[in-house]
């Protein structure tokens, strides 16, 4: 477990930070900057808690919020790495319940024939801007796994498949809950083409 009995440290100082095996990367890296683009996903999923939500939803983002530390942790913990056994490593059925949640929401949702804009009440909109904040970290860890090929023996394990996959699902559930919060998508804003306005 971790403890947090010191805050400020002083050690990135010089742009580097350690990852949960010890070892020091630079801020900037590629494991480092899709660990923190999760991070953000979390946040607005944090926001999107404190607004009127349908039911089941409120009670569903926890758990989510959970998941996402675990996929974190997962991201920061290179493969082989000390801490490697101590790592909660994410799991299919982590992204089985998203499936079924997507499934369910979606069975609410009217039909659409067009783009949805962000938007309608403030709780739709925070959902998608997590989607697309989502939708960012997951091509982070696209651009991780890149990075990381041919640079190791264990390139191909450099980062658990389920975080990508989670990451996927996760943007597809923003995006139904997000019309779901419009009335089911009766309060959607529909994207209309410049020669049709």
């Amino acid at each position: 477990m971790v403890t947090l009995d010191r805050i400020t440290t002083g050690s990135g100082d010089k742009g580097t930070t350690t990852l949960a095996d010890g070892s020091k990367v630079a801020k900037t890296s590629p494991r480092v900057c899709a660990y923190g683009t999760v991070d953000e996903v979390n946040c607005l999923l944090g926001l999107a808690l404190q607004e009127e939500l349908p039911p089941g939803m409120k009670e569903a983002l926890p758990g989510i919020q959970q998941d996402l530390f675990d996929l974190g942790g997962d991201l920061a913990t290179p493969p082989s790495g000390s801490a490697e056994p101590h790592v909660p490593r994410l799991r299919e059925d982590q992204v089985r319940r998203l499936e079924g949640a997507i499934a369910a929401a979606t069975a609410q949702l009217e039909p659409v024939d067009s783009f949805i804009l962000p938007g309608g009440n403030r709780a739709s909109a925070t959902l998608h801007l997590a989607r697309a904040v989502t939708r960012r970290a997951e091509r982070e860890v696209v651009g991780l796994i890149k990075a990381e090929a041919g640079r190791t023996a264990q390139s191909a394990s450099a980062v658990n498949p389920l975080c990508l996959k989670y990451l996927n699902r996760l943007s597809d559930l923003c995006f139904v809950w997000a019309r779901l919060c419009n009335d089911g998508g009766k309060g959607d804003i529909l994207w209309q083409p410049y020669h049709q306005r």
